[in-house]
Order: structure tokens, then C-alpha cells, then sequence
């Protein structure tokens, strides 16, 4: 309770979007498992994250909640003209399918074929850099944070030269339906954009049937003809997953990595000395680029003195998990690049759903940040930045710098 008013989860109060620190705060002390208005429960203690994302009796298929927002329902299904079908990808499949999509493009992602890219990696960073250099300044979303993900996860699966900013705004669209609110209008955008992503990969995937390249999508393909892997379904939800995946948490990661370094001048030094993936890991803690992650209970769940019924969704409060003070003691909330035990945060998820590409969003923003800092140690703002203004992949869309 707040004075005479009901605690709830309000993730559109004024300022949440620029800092949700606060309000993630109150709830943790108040409310740790919290039954929202739309029929939600969220768990915001760091025990309770790791114990749900860990626990192989939860679903991550949507077809198995009960407990809907009914509305939110209705939208979808009107706007999809009646016809909603579940994605056949990792991220919403459980064992057996979850088990046999992810060995197959894991083999892309193991620590010898992620540290093969770091000649690549930081050939483009370098480019974004000369130019940043030369115009003496720049944004760094738009000529770093977003176009290197996006150019790597498209090298690495071999999709042809296309609109980066038409599919941008597809992706942003796509991943808006991952915030627990969202309105009718920008139900029917996700749904619309989803569709066009869909043409836009079967196009891709057309294209490279009969070719032999050396990419993830030929190989993909090549699976799937075998036989008994992936159905045309399943391939074009995986292209679509790792497309998206790809780059939509890295540009936050690096964006908001790089900006809370300018304001933490003292920690921006620190990564100029030593840009290991242990700073990277504390970035990943404090900044948090995915806030929040879904399981679904199929038995009844017993978390402190709350029972939550079979058929529920509940939300993995990750960033929330990332600065409880239970874990991180009294400092939870400061950026400290030389803490100890920084990559036992829950940025990438954990247990059987844990980020397939946490190794390669580790390194790119290692490289990006890293020579950032060490190109441009007096780099500054100019002007404010500006927020994406969604509630789970949170990071920002503008970040206008001054380099010399």
C-alpha cells in the first residue's frame, strides 16, 4: 500500500520510461509478487527471478495461459483477421521443440565461431567511428549502436542488402507486443509489420534455395530439407527470431551502455583501461536491455505467501532482479565496471531459455563500447537523448554525442 491507495504495477507513470528504477524499487519492497490489472502476476526479488526462469516445470507457450487479458485477446485476434497461430521458434516453444530448434543454430554460436567475428566486428566499428571523428560527433544509436548488430546477425545468416530503416521499423513494432501494455493501435502496427517481416523472409528464403553460401540461412534451409528438423514454418520463425533477436537488445546495450559511461565519467575511465566483458557484464546488470521475460505456470506455483493458479503468465521482473540490494547488497544501485560476481545478472535470462546470443551481443558491444571510450574519452552530450518509450526492450532511440 501507498498511504491509502492500492500498490499496482504502473509501467506508464510520468518518468518510468527514463528511469523505471524507482517504481521497480517500490514494488520489489511493497509487492515482490504482484497480480497486476491485466491479469499478471510479476516476481521482482532476484530469488524469485532465477527460481522461475529455472524451473523446467514452466511454459513458455502462450497457448497455455488461462488467465488472458481479454481485450488485449480480442485486438490481437481482430487484427490478425481471426486467425492468431503460435510461433514455431525457441523463444515460445518448450521441450521437445525448444530442445531440437536450438541445437540446430547453435552450432553458429558457439565461443570459437562468436570470437571468429572480431576481426568484422571491429572493422565496422572502426568505420562508425571514423565518421563520428571527422563530423565531430553524431548519434550514436543511428551510426553505431544500431547498424552494427544489424550488419553482423545479417552477415551471419547471409540476408541480401535491404531497407535497414523499413525493417527497423518493422522490428520495433514486432517487439512492442512483448510489453505488458500495449493499445489497440499498436496491436494492428505489430501485427501488419509482423506480416511484412514474414514476406520480406520468405522473399530471402526463396532466393537462397539452390545456392550454396557458407551462412546460417543456407544452412537453416538445408536442415530443414533433410526432412525431419524444420518445417517451412519453423525456418521462417527462426530467421525471423534470430533477425530480430539479433540486433533489437544490442542497440540497447550499447546505446545506453555508452551514454551511462558519459555519465559516470569515473566508470567510462575505468572501461577506457580495461574493456573486458566483466565491465560488460556490470553494463548488462545496470542498464538492463530486456526488462522482463514470460513463463507460464502449468501446475499451481507457490511464490512467498502468494499462490498462483495454473494457466498463468508471469513476468520475470529481470531488470528489477538486476539492482536488489538481497543480491547486489547496499551499491545495487551505483555502476561499479570492477564489481565482483557482475555476470551472475539475469540480463540474458537463465536456465534452458538463456540467451542463445548473449556471447555475441557480449562481444559486438565489447568492441563498440570499448572503442568508444578509448577513440573518444572526452566525449559528450548534445542535447538529450531520446527513450524508445517501450516498457521491455527499453533503451534509446537517439543518443546526439560531441567527440573530439
Amino acid at each position: 500500500m501507498t498511504g491509502t491507495q492500492p500498490l499496482f504495477f504502473n509501467p506508464l507513470a510520468d518518468g518510468y520510461i527514463e528511469n523505471p528504477h524507482p517504481h521497480l524499487t517500490e514494488m520489489r519492497e511493497s509487492d515482490p509478487v504482484h497480480f497486476t490489472l491485466l491479469n499478471q502476476w510479476i516476481v521482482f526479488t532476484y530469488a524469485d527471478v532465477t527460481r522461475l526462469l529455472r524451473d523446467p516445470t514452466m511454459s513458455v507457450q502462450d497457448d497455455n495461459i488461462e488467465l488472458h487479458d481479454e481485450e488485449r485477446v480480442a485486438a490481437f485476434v481482430e487484427a490478425a483477421g481471426g486467425d492468431v497461430q503460435r510461433r514455431r521458434n525457441m523463444l515460445g516453444s518448450d521441450p521437445p521443440d525448444h530442445t531440437r530448434l536450438r541445437r540446430l543454430v547453435s552450432k553458429a554460436f558457439t565461443p570459437s565461431a562468436i570470437e571468429a567475428l572480431r576481426p568484422r566486428i571491429q572493422e565496422l566499428v572502426d568505420d562508425a567511428l571514423d565518421g563520428m571523428a571527422r563530423r565531430g560527433g553524431g548519434d550514436v544509436v543511428a551510426e553505431l549502436a544500431f547498424p552494427l548488430p544489424f550488419d553482423v546477425i545479417s552477415e551471419m545468416l547471409g540476408m541480401p542488402e535491404s531497407d535497414k530503416e523499413q525493417i527497423a521499423r518493422w522490428s520495433g513494432a514486432v517487439v512492442k507486443t512483448l510489453d505488458p501494455i500495449i493499445t489497440e493501435e499498436e496491436v494492428r502496427e505489430a501485427v501488419a509489420s509482423s506480416t511484412a517481416m514474414d514476406e520480406h523472409i520468405d522473399r530471402v528464403i526463396t532466393w537462397k534455395r539452390g545456392r550454396r553460401d557458407d551462412d546460417l540461412l543456407t544452412a537453416l534451409i538445408a536442415a530443414e530439407e533433410d526432412g525431419d528438423r524444420l518445417s517451412p514454418v519453423e525456418l521462417r520463425d527462426q530467421v525471423s527470431l534470430l533477425f530480430i533477436a539479433g540486433h533489437e537488445t544490442t542497440v540497447n546495450l550499447i546505446g545506453t551502455g555508452i551514454y551511462e559511461l558519459i555519465r559516470h565519467p569515473d566508470q567510462l575511465a575505468v572501461m577506457r583501461d580495461d574493456p573486458g566483458l566483466g565491465a560488460i557484464d556490470e553494463l548488462l546488470r545496470y542498464v538492463s536491455p530486456v526488462q522482463f521475460s514470460r513463463r507460464i505456470t502449468l501446475a499451481e506455483a507457490h511464490f512467498g505467501e502468494r499462490v498462483i493458479p495454473p494457466g498463468s503468465m508471469v513476468l520475470a521482473g529481470l531488470a528489477s532482479a538486476n539492482r536488489d540490494p538481497a543480491k547486489w547488497g547496499p551499491t545495487a544501485d551505483q555502476l561499479n565496471l570492477r564489481r565482483e560476481g557482475a555476470g551472475q545478472h539475469v540480463s540474458f535470462g537463465s536456465g534452458a531459455h538463456y540467451c542463445l546470443g548473449a556471447s555475441l551481443a557480449k562481444l559486438e558491444a565489447q568492441v563498440a563500447i570499448g572503442s568508444f571510450v578509448r577513440r573518444f574519452p572526452e566525449a559528450r552530450l548534445d542535447g538529450e537523448p531520446a527513450w524508445n518509450g517501450r516498457i521491455n526492450l527499453r533503451g534509446l532511440e537517439r543518443l546526439p554525442v560531441v567527440v573530439s
